[in-house]
């Protein structure tokens, strides 16, 4: 409720109906004076915040503390004084996300293949400039031109040899970490010899089907496959996957491992909408379970079940995600068991809400809860392989 000065018109200005007391019992709307002053706008702005915290931290007290209760409360109508479990969800699972891909990067290993390339570049440039040099030597006349020319050779070269001796040092200090001196100077030679033999261009080609046809655009190979028997065509699901690969070829220039990394990238940024998608079909396992007490719990009340249940996951598992990062960071290895421990809290969480919000006894709970996790594994599974492959053809 705000501060504002009531109105004395009893005529609600959203909608007309006649207002008995402060709101219209029609649309809800407070029935105070239009005209606002800077102070209520701001006393407004921090009364909303704190009403929004109030509410949460209460709320995420109950749902930590008290497993079921909330979704019991829900669906036998006492949520006035607990925020609303949708919008909790929302703001919940944007914070853990947000948090997710703030922190967490899935490595791509591309096995050095930039350094090496950098340092392939760096080599004929300085081979460049030493054939000028040892050019520019056969045609001084004296000494001073020779020393003169070697100077001016040498600076020239300078930033490509700074560039293969910094690449060279930070792999030789990473890769040999804790060794030897003469460990590190045999593994230095080994790499200048792999370095110097290895081929950093080699040519690339996405290959998604298999197969030694390569095509350099779409419209070569449909004219290819024109021209084919019809026995002897890609069905259309090859098809499809020749476009693609063809596409991939042409943005990645035959790079396949900048391709991974996107593909991993956009698909790690589905899981929301796999979260999202994979709670009306647990709820829809829970009805099954749950089926000869339908008309205590209809469909809808599983899933808000379910949504209360998922953000306790977003707040266990952040929690988690801290904690380990700490162990990380500084390196207690007592940290390990806090974290086991924030887990097994989860499952544990998880067969107590059920137990509590559906009333059954222990062994019945405990049997359907081993029902629902394993038809939930085998779900996800395969939500998993469609986002990724959903993924891949959007990426």
């Amino acid at each position: 409720m705000s501060h504002s000065k009531e109105r004395h018109e009893k005529i609600c200005l959203n909608c007309n109906a006649n207002v008995v007391g402060r709101y219209c019992h029609v649309c809800g709307q407070e029935n105070i004076e239009p005209k606002e002053t800077v102070w209520s706008l701001i006393s407004h702005f921090f009364y909303d915040i704190t009403h929004f915290d109030g509410k949460f931290f209460s709320t995420t007290k109950f749902l930590i503390t008290r497993p079921g209760f909330l979704p019991k409360e829900y669906i036998e109508g006492r949520r006035a004084r607990y925020l609303h479990p949708i919008r909790m969800y929302v703001f919940s699972s944007a914070l853990f996300f947000i948090f997710f891909y703030s922190l967490f990067h899935i490595p791509v290993n591309d096995g050095g293949e930039k350094d090496r390339i950098l340092i392939k570049k760096a080599k004929q440039a300085k081979s460049i400039i030493d054939s000028a040099r040892r050019d520019a030597m056969l045609k001084a006349t004296g000494s001073q031109d020779s020393a003169i020319i070697d100077r001016a050779f040498g600076i020239a070269a300078l930033p490509y040899v700074k560039t293969i001796d910094s690449i060279n040092d930070w792999e030789v200090r990473t890769d040999t970490a804790g060794t030897t001196e003469k460990f590190k100077a045999k593994y230095m030679r080994k790499r200048e010899k792999r370095m110097a033999t290895e081929d950093v261009e080699e040519d690339y080609n996405i290959n998604i089907v298999g197969g030694d046809r390569k095509y350099t655009s779409i419209q070569q190979y449909d004219s290819v496959q024109k021209a084919l028997p019809k026995n002897e065509r890609d069905n259309w699901l090859e098809r499809l996957i020749r476009h693609r690969e063809i596409e991939l070829n042409k943005r990645y220039e035959g790079n396949p491992k900048a391709m991974v990394k996107d593909l991993i990238e956009k698909f790690i940024h589905t899981f929301p909408y796999l979260l999202f998608v994979s709670l009306p079909l647990y709820a829809w396992y829970l009805r099954l379970l749950y089926r000869k007490q339908k008309l205590q719990f209809p469909y809808v009340t599983h899933g808000i079940f379910l949504i209360y249940l998922y953000i306790f996951t977003f707040i266990d598992l952040t929690l988690y995600f801290i904690l380990n990062k700490v162990h990380e960071s500084m390196d207690w290895g007592w940290m390990a068991w806090i974290e086991t421990a924030v887990l097994l809290y989860g499952v544990y969480y998880a067969y107590k809400a059920m137990r509590k919000f559906y009333g059954q006894k222990r062994g019945k709970t405990i049997l359907k809860f081993i029902i629902l996790n394993f038809c939930a594994f085998w779900s996800i599974i395969l939500l998993f392989t469609v986002f990724f492959l959903f993924a891949a053809f959007k990426f």
